[in-house]
């Protein structure tokens, strides 16, 4: 099982509470106190955030187009390839035979779970925190691509439609003995530093380290906006 700060950085959310984040991430087969309650609420925070973001992003479409378009966003298949693209199923507590049986990329369990992780959020920070992680998630599909779970690819397309240059990434630090390196990446934005991130590879790092830059400047402008 890998540690659910990575999962965190992944998102673009720190839980305050952990606890929501473990709840969320444990399975009906793991125990009583398992993600089913907080997988209803999340369905519910799902299409109220796609909701709104198809209303604010896609003003030329019509009430019968957002409808079937939002009930793409929020389907299982839609979950479940997200839940994949972010590795969710690693994270998930999960009983020994579930886990033999595919459990870890099981789609039902998947998509569930995410639902879970985003009603947590929406606990721990309420609706705005909610709103800001499935923009980050969902970005590329809300802007009709396939980019949902390339970070760098949505920070790309977000700063072009600021008028802003590429990205870049540098390494700038590499630690650890040879079998188990760690690398910091820091993601360049006109020259000045908008995040960084450390993973087992640079590839991870950048990717970690454009969700975070993303999910800043989301934030940045919902505040500007307020």
């Amino acid at each position: 099982m890998q540690p659910i700060r990575e999962l965190q950085e992944t998102i673009g959310y720190t839980f305050r509470n952990p606890a929501l984040l473990r709840t969320a991430l444990t399975h009906p087969s793991h125990g009583a106190r398992n993600n089913q309650r907080l997988e209803f609420l999340g369905d519910a925070v799902l299409e109220l955030c796609v909701s709104r973001l198809l209303f604010e992003l896609t003003p030329v479409l019509r009430e019968g187009d957002m409808t079937r378009t939002r009930a793409a966003l929020v389907k299982e298949d839609t979950l479940y390839a997200i839940a994949r693209g972010i590795r969710l199923g690693q994270y998930i507590n999960m009983d020994k035979a579930c886990a033999a049986g595919g459990g870890r990329d099981n789609k039902s369990i998947l998509s569930d779970a995410l639902e879970a992780v985003l009603a947590g959020v929406f606990l721990d920070g309420g609706l705005d925190a909610a709103d800001t992680v499935i923009h980050l998630l969902w970005h590329g599909l809300l802007k009709g691509d396939s980019a949902a779970s390339d970070p760098k690819g949505a920070l790309q397309e977000y700063l072009q439609s600021k008028g802003l240059p590429t990205p870049t990434y540098v390494t700038l630090e590499e630690s650890g003995p040879a079998h188990k390196r760690r690398f910091q990446v820091g993601v360049l934005i006109d020259g000045a530093e908008a995040a960084r991130a450390e993973a087992s590879s640079k590839k991870r790092a950048e990717l970690e380290a454009a969700r975070l830059a993303l999910n800043l400047m989301l934030k940045a402008g919902a505040g500007n906006e307020a």
